[in-house]
């Protein structure tokens, strides 16, 4: 199959990473034009032994590392752009490919032609500028114990205030109110056998707010039967997971809705 043809089909996902590694959409298609200029030139030098995604994400990277200081760096029009455009360029580009475009860490580290090793690193660094950017209030609905605490130590650890812990489906929404968090980390099976769920959604009904799940009983969220929770952390958790999903739905500020199971 022609060059042109494998490659075609993942030019919006390119325009995409392009969009948000600039904040622009006319700059971000500039650079596309010029890694399409670059592979009709010198198709040779197309990385035939990357899948054809990762090998267009390849030259891509390639020409913005080497050329991004004369990019304009005019900030985008949201917040997330403004945001973006304060992390330092490859926890930025990682981030992107890993979080957005949703690289597996191989993929990252051949697209930015670094070891993979280096992805984890990289990515635990765009966590860490993102949370100094973004420091809230978090709300943690937990009825157990050692995981609340945790969890409290994780939220501190990125920077961010605990505002308390709720076991309940009552101390939940009673805390939501007197404290507005930024932030909220939900169990779903609380210690009054009252849902996690329907707490959040009597907290979403009157402020929005980033959600992530974690919770031993991730089937109850992810039924295919309605609206599905964007965040969602199965316990036993990696710390560096919980991290990761904080920065995440802080930075999108994405709310993230249950199906009222």
């Amino acid at each position: 199959m022609p060059l042109a043809a494998q490659i075609t089909p993942h030019l919006p996902f390119l325009r995409r990473f392009a969009r948000a590694l600039t904040g622009s959409q006319g700059e971000g298609d500039g650079w596309v034009e010029a890694a399409l200029k670059d592979v009709i030139d010198n198709p040779m030098r197309f990385p035939s032994h990357l899948a054809p995604k990762v090998g267009l994400f390849r030259v891509f990277a390639e020409l913005w590392n080497g050329q991004r200081e004369r990019s304009s760096g005019a900030p985008g029009s949201t917040v997330a752009d403004r945001q973006l455009k304060n992390l330092t360029p490859l926890p930025r580009q990682a981030f992107l490919l890993s979080s957005v475009e949703g690289f597996s860490h191989p993929d990252v580290a051949a697209i930015l032609g670094v070891p993979q090793e280096l992805v984890a690193d990289l990515l635990m660094a765009a966590n860490q500028e993102i949370a100094l950017q973004m420091s809230t209030d978090v709300l943690v609905i937990e009825d157990e114990q050692l995981i609340a605490f945790d969890l409290e130590h994780i939220v501190q650890e990125l920077g961010h205030r605990l505002v308390g812990i709720a076991r309940t489906f009552a101390e939940a929404t009673e805390l939501a109110a007197a404290k507005r968090p930024g932030l909220i980390l939900a169990d779903i099976q609380l210690a009054d056998g009252s849902s996690g769920i329907d707490a959040v959604n009597a907290i979403l009904r009157t402020v929005s707010v980033p959600v992530i799940f974690i919770t031993a009983f991730p089937i109850l969220l992810l039924t295919g039967k309605g609206p599905e929770p964007t965040f969602l952390i199965a316990k036993p958790f990696e710390p560096a997971a919980v991290k990761a999903a904080v920065s995440q739905a802080l930075f999108f500020d994405r709310k993230a809705v249950s199906n009222g199971a």
